[in-house]
């Protein structure tokens, strides 16, 4: 390992295949093990947990105590030991004689610690000893020197506050999400699902589905849309998507007006987070989607609980299928905190004054549904619901003003003008029928506005 690459991998501090250790304390059986059980992982010992070099002394005895502490493993780990400059490197790969035991029991790599794993999750990983995750898997059809899109690997860097000091490749290989085969690079799905210019024509469980209805089911549909732009610009879509289709309502303190919408932005973007991160991407047979009901928000996905992960257990502890994905996002603000996804939706909701998530699960497929309150149940101010009712007014004028320039103008389009949700515009439409101000013309396909005078 060059200098150069020692600096890039403190820059991006600890996390899934990266721990640091100031010194070789009798706890790094444990982290050997953690990363033997995993995906393997790298230990770089004289290094402080912010993330600074400290440096030790490397000789051959330190070596050999470090061997011996892999050997005396069950089974034994092989290891490889490389040093820069005063850091030692103990390189640990992924174990294909998987689960490895220490002194101390059996521990796994989770987000950036080493986890003592549960009877339970220890005979499950004997059973699905050897068995490739998918977004570790490599993609073969994807040619890394064509297909990379350097412009979303710009974007993450930048997101995740990393500085491109290294050449493309390098960084990608540091990040493990390009491998080599043969002495060629080639992409693993994670990596695919990230950077890909076109990552649905790879790995058809990439997009997200998002829909609005009319009212409580799916009987109308307002607007649909499809994004597949990798996991980045999915996860930004599906909330930008959420944020332009949910109502949004004013309240009046002193001279402020204060825009309030329906469900609030972080239990929207955490749980749109929760189902890109932990879906079962190699089930092709469904989509992660997205769908706004009158009353209600559902978040699904395919893949139930993780197999490690007891029914009883969920919202405690963090189990995720996706272990590459899920680190990547972990650099991000997307996902700073691994297992704490679940709390700060209900958090978010609580504060907002609406009822917490339902989450429904099986073997196969994970939900949220956020729920709305009733209308009474807001209690809006006197000042916040004349203020709605005047910007519902100019709202109705706007759309009046709008169909008359073209009878055929969508809902979509009326909203995009409006600057509302559909659902602001659906309401405002039903009331200007209500009082005889608009008349629909024929089918909801090939049909026209009419506006009338008024009765």
């Amino acid at each position: 390992m060059t200098e150069q690459e020692l600096q890039f991998v403190l820059s991006e501090g600890e996390g899934l295949f990266v721990e640091f250790k100031e010194r070789p304390d009798k706890t790094l059986a444990r982290e050997m093990t953690a990363f033997a059980n995993a995906s393997g992982g790298r230990i770089f010992i004289g290094v402080s947990d912010d993330s600074q070099p400290i440096g030790i002394s490397i000789d051959n005895p330190l070596k050999s105590k470090i061997e011996d502490m892999a050997r005396n493993c069950d089974p034994p780990i092989p290891i490889k030991l490389d040093a820069t400059g005063s850091i030692l490197v103990v390189e640990v790969p992924e174990s294909p004689n998987k689960p490895h035991a220490c002194s101390d029991g059996f521990f796994m790599r989770i987000g950036a610690n080493a986890q003592k794993l549960g009877r339970d999750e220890v005979f499950s990983m004997g059973i699905r000893s050897g068995r490739l995750r998918f977004d570790e898997q490599v993609c073969w059809a994807f040619d890394y020197l064509s297909d990379v899109d350097e412009e979303k690997v710009s974007a993450y860097l930048h997101v995740a506050g990393l500085k491109a000091t290294l050449p493309l490749t390098e960084m990608l290989a540091n990040l493990e999400v390009l491998k080599s085969e043969n002495g060629k690079p080639v992409m693993t799905n994670a990596g695919v699902l990230l950077f890909a210019k076109n990552p649905g024509y790879f790995l058809k469980s990439s997009p997200i589905v998002c829909a609005v209805y009319q009212g409580d089911d799916k009987a109308v549909i307002l607007d649909r849309k499809i994004y597949d732009d990798g996991l980045l610009g999915n996860i930004e879509g599906a909330t930008t998507y959420l944020k332009r289709h949910i109502d949004v309502r004013f309240q009046i303190h002193a001279l402020e007006r204060t825009e309030v919408p329906q469900y609030p932005e972080a239990a929207v973007r955490e749980a749109v987070v929760n189902a890109v991160m932990h879906r079962d991407y190699f089930d092709m047979s469904g989509d992660t989607t997205v769908e706004i009901f009158r009353n209600r928000i559902d978040i699904s996905n395919p893949g139930g609980l993780v197999s490690w992960l007891r029914p009883e257990d969920f919202g405690k502890y963090s189990r995720t299928r996706n272990r590459l994905i899920a680190s990547m996002l972990m650099r991000t603000p997307y996902a700073e905190k691994m297992g704490t996804g679940i709390l700060r939706i209900d958090q978010a909701l609580t504060e907002a004054g609406l009822p917490k998530a339902d989450f429904r699960y099986d073997e196969f497929s994970f939900a949220i549904s956020l729920s709305d309150v009733e209308p009474d149940a807001l209690s809006a101010k006197k000042g916040s619901q004349k203020t709605s009712q005047k910007t519902s007014q100019k709202t109705s004028q706007k759309i009046l003003e709008a169909m008359i320039d073209d009878p055929e103008i969508t809902i979509s389009r009326l909203s995009e003008i409006c600057g509302v949700s559909t659902r602001a515009v659906q309401n405002n439409i039903n009331n200007l029928k209500k009082i005889k101000r608009l008349r629909r013309k024929g089918p909801d396909k090939g049909g026209y506005w009419e506006v009338l005078d008024g009765g």
